[in-house]
């Protein structure tokens, strides 16, 4: 008999059908007669009723002794009840233990807080949310490659060992080299630059690296990165490829994982509800609206968790902040010409409090006007030969973003912390498991 998952009894109408299932048991209760077992397989949870007058005695007796987290195999008719957690429960007629687990499975304590999870993430992944979580990240990935396939980027993949900043030098993580200074990636921004003039529009994910010393809600060092450059494309083809880009991503999860969204309370149609154009203001716009709202900022300053926070309570989706000051951006951000004091840069921030999902703006094309950048920044040109090269070569307008995978899935299944966007986070006091 072919052995079944979860996901598929819980989306295809089995019911009634007899199936095979291999998986493991998350939790068990018994009341008189009846064993009730919540099974999960990685796609799934179900619960199966193992009742004593329907299977033979020894089969009873040995699923009763399952501990938590014992790798069971059972048969049995599937049934739709709505009683069940799942809407569906399983049967049971026959089963055996594969592996029987140890008793005092860890994470059955009653309190269990923050740090106690992730000193047991390894563990803690099992749960519902975690996987709930990972398939909503999956998906999201899947949507998104789907995306740059049908718009013509191709994937390439940048190095994670650099030589140079791309960020700026006091968030980098130094690493020795066989002798020599090296450094993890924060970006692959400038190797993206020379992707573009080599196989025209290119995207990324992989991770990016940045050592701040940061205790918010939104902070890792670690974290996965989504990032895309384009040739011959100005600030305004930039915004609408974001906006492209994300209602796409959204629409299609609402479609195809509406039950995934329900569960962390987002309803699907909230997110078929956003359409282009986003709005848009300055960052010079941002500024005044702050200090209307009582915040102490000045204009020059970057916004950090705080002001971004509140600047979203203006708004109930998606929307872009542009023109921040020439030294609250990296170097390789364009001056804008109408006025060199701010720069051609677009920042996408969601709602309800999140924040910034993308960084984005206009590059530099011009070898004089990048040299004369690198050096306002007190950087050494000679670590960044090669990238001047492309400008001697080759120079294009160009543009580009970097996406947050985990800030992005933090917004959409409304998390707490960004900590549960990823199976293992890598915090500033955490590097274990």
């Amino acid at each position: 008999m072919e052995v079944i998952r979860i996901e598929d009894i819980l989306t295809k109408g089995l019911e009634e059908k007899k199936i095979k299932l291999k998986g493991w048991v998350a939790n068990k209760r018994s009341s008189g007669g009846i064993l009730f077992l919540i099974l999960r397989d990685g796609t799934g949870f179900i619960q199966a009723t193992v009742k004593k007058n329907e299977v033979d005695e020894a089969i009873f007796k040995e699923l009763s002794h399952a501990n938590i987290e014992s790798t069971v195999e059972v048969e049995g008719i599937v049934k739709k009840d709505k009683r069940a957690p799942s809407g569906y429960e399983l049967q049971v007629l026959g089963g055996k233990i594969l592996f029987k687990s140890e008793p005092h499975y860890p994470l059955q304590k009653q309190k269990m807080g923050v740090d106690y999870l992730l000193d047991n993430r390894h563990l803690w992944i099992r749960s519902e949310k975690m996987l709930r979580i990972m398939k909503v990240r999956s998906k999201t990935l899947e949507i998104a490659r789907e995306w740059f396939k049908e718009n013509g980027f191709i994937e390439v993949h940048p190095p994670i060992i650099v030589s140079a900043s791309c960020e700026g030098g006091s968030t980098l993580f130094e690493v020795n080299y066989f002798g020599k200074k090296a450094y993890l990636t924060q970006s692959w921004q400038l190797y993206g630059e020379a992707f573009i003039q080599a196989f025209g529009k290119c995207y990324t994910i992989a991770p990016s690296f940045r050592a701040e010393k940061s205790r918010t809600r939104r902070h890792l060092t670690e974290y996965w990165h989504l990032e895309a450059e384009m040739p011959f494309c100005d600030m305004e083809c930039l915004i609408k490829t974001e906006e492209e880009f994300l209602t796409y991503v959204l629409h299609k999860l609402a479609e195809t994982i509406p039950k995934d969204l329900e569960f962390f309370g987002r309803d699907p149609e909230y997110f078929k509800n956003i359409k282009a154009p986003f709005p848009r203001i300055t960052y010079t716009e941002a500024v005044e609206l702050l200090k209307k709202d009582g915040m102490q900022i000045e204009w020059g300053e970057d916004f950090g968790a705080d002001e971004e926070r509140q600047l979203t309570t203006h708004f109930k989706t998606p929307f872009f902040v542009t023109h921040y000051p020439r030294k609250a951006k990296a170097f390789y951000h364009k001056p804008d010409p109408k006025n060199p004091e701010v720069t051609l840069s677009v920042d996408m921030l969601a709602p309800e409090g999140y924040g910034e999902i993308i960084g984005s703006g206009e590059r530099i094309e011009t070898y004089e006007e990048l040299m004369k950048r690198i050096k306002e920044n007190n950087l050494n040109p000679a670590d960044y030969k090669w990238y001047l090269d492309l400008r001697k070569w080759g120079a294009v307008q160009h543009s580009g973003f970097g996406l947050g995978i985990e800030r992005l899935i933090m917004w959409i299944c409304r998390l707490d912390h960004i900590r549960d966007a990823i199976a293992f986070p890598r915090l500033i006091n955490r590097v274990y498991p």
